[in-house]
């Protein structure tokens, strides 16, 4: 489990597809200063197992359906990634419980300026769509955000906006987001379970 606070930004140095697998190597220092084989982190969202490690770099096997369902597979060597360790008990919860499984991925509409800070749109597809609301969390690339604006139900095409402010346009790769880029998305595990509950209790009703 990871908090979707970012702890650093880390550099993917190689990629190596392997059948319909991979393997990525991400240079990330405070994340192996006390890593171990076997260990989870977070890259850009998408919860890795370390598999083997060096000074300041760690080695993760991505599998296929993570390749498909995300952004990792276009990741290059020298691309920027955002790096989260995973939760240790007793941690504060700075931002909301993050699993690292992607949902899928949303495109950047529109970056606009507010001063200090910044508002990006992104693309929301209809399966996502319910479960993202206003002032509810979501993970974009790994990041807890709160979502500060949602398209209305009838508008033909979904979409949501963050406000980020500077400390999360340095320290993530959100200060590099121009329209047209891809982003990973992890809804809320709250809101998951009750579209679950909902539609196990309207098809019973059917029955």
């Amino acid at each position: 489990m990871f908090t979707g606070i970012i702890e650093e930004l880390g550099e993917v140095l190689a990629w190596e597809p392997t059948g319909d697998a991979a393997r990525i190597t991400v240079r990330a220092p405070l994340a192996v200063s006390d890593a171990s084989h076997g260990d989870s982190i977070s890259v850009s969202g998408v919860c890795l197992t370390v598999v083997d490690q060096g000074e300041d770099w760690f080695t993760a096997d991505v599998m296929g359906v993570s390749i498909d369902v995300t952004t990792i597979g276009d990741r290059r060597p020298g691309d920027r990634v955002n790096i989260e360790r995973a939760a240790a008990v007793g941690d504060r919860l700075g931002g909301h419980i993050v699993q690292g499984h992607v949902d899928g991925t949303a495109t950047v509409l529109a970056v606009e300026d507010e001063g200090s800070w910044r508002v990006v749109r992104f693309s929301l597809s209809p399966d996502l769509a319910p479960l993202v609301t206003r002032k509810g969390s979501i993970a974009v690339d790994g990041t807890s955000l709160t979502v500060s604006t949602v398209s209305d139900p009838d508008e033909a095409e979904q979409w949501f906006e963050v406000s980020l402010i500077p400390e999360t346009l340095t320290a993530t790769t959100h200060g590099a987001l121009v329209p047209g880029a891809r982003v990973n998305v992890e809804t809320d595990i709250l809101a998951r379970h009750v579209e679950r509950m909902l539609a196990l209790t309207n098809e019973g009703a059917r029955r």
